[in-house]
């Protein structure tokens, strides 16, 4: 069971859902793929939702963040739907991010990402934020939601496995980080999976060759004594927060003033996004 204890995110030892050989794996390979993860009425209020805020936003969608050229974005989602809480404060992911930072840590940022049909070309492989580890170890993790099908056809996410372990960023070593790895690997799966991934990992979206959107949820964590991706207290509504639990309150850092002092700063903070 997990619970909430102070300003720590902690377990009491029961009903734990993540197992040893998941632990490992993210330890050594660094990303876990759960399957089925999401049920379906979770599944359908998030693309329900994240639909209806494409065609809201427009050409604009994703602008409090950056936009990114062949694929639609959405940034800063605790501020427009309620479903949107349930992805960052689900308990069992939790887990993950604890495995992976240690208990002190904060969500960093909720953006979607939509790759678009017939978009030829890949991400650079990146570590999020541009972020090596530091002396106290890593401090960055993201988990993807699989809203569609992830397949070697329409954008699946790629990562070099055991790169998190490197202490280098791929820029610094390959020659051409848009190209090809002989080591890398595809998350693939169904709809309704998720990835977590220590963030240092080398990874990148791949090209879309199909006729259809390939589109997924990106919950972003990090250590407490980092700053967020996009500074949640600047950017939810004052009748957004004052509607959020207490441990959301936690979660988003939006009491905690060295986060102010951390994340107040205007800037894309991205691996590759310029």
């Amino acid at each position: 069971m997990i619970s909430w204890t102070g300003m720590r995110w902690s377990e009491s030892g029961l009903g734990m859902t993540m197992t040893e050989a998941e632990q490992r794996q993210l330890e050594r390979e660094g990303y876990v793929v759960l399957p089925g993860f999401m049920d379906a009425k979770l599944l359908e209020a998030l693309i329900e939702r994240t639909e209806e805020l494409y065609a809201k936003e427009g050409e604009r969608a994703g602008a409090e963040f950056k936009l990114e050229a062949g694929s639609r974005r959405l940034a800063n989602l605790l501020d427009k739907g309620e479903v949107f809480q349930r992805v960052v404060a689900e308990p069992r992911i939790l887990e993950y991010v604890k495995a992976a930072l240690g208990p002190d840590f904060k969500l960093s940022s909720l953006n979607a990402r939509s790759v678009n049909p017939h978009w030829d070309h890949c991400q650079p492989l990146h570590c999020d934020m541009g972020a090596l580890p530091d002396a106290r170890g890593y401090w960055v993790c993201n988990t993807l939601w699989m809203l569609d099908d992830f397949t070697a056809e329409n954008g699946a996410l790629r990562f070099i496995p055991g790169s998190h372990r490197s202490g280098k960023l791929p820029q610094d070593v390959l020659a051409d980080p848009e190209a090809l790895h002989p080591e890398q690997t595809l998350a693939t799966g169904k709809a309704g999976t998720v990835v977590v991934t220590n963030a240092h990992l080398w990874h990148g979206g791949t090209a879309n060759h199909t006729d259809a959107p390939r589109r997924a949820l990106h919950a972003f964590y990090c250590r407490r004594d980092k700053p967020q991706q996009q500074y949640q207290k600047q950017l939810l509504r004052p009748e957004v927060q004052e509607r959020l639990s207490p441990q959301l309150r936690w979660l988003l850092a939006l009491d905690d003033p060295l986060n102010d002092e951390l994340s107040a700063e205007v800037a894309v903070r991205s691996g590759f996004l310029k």
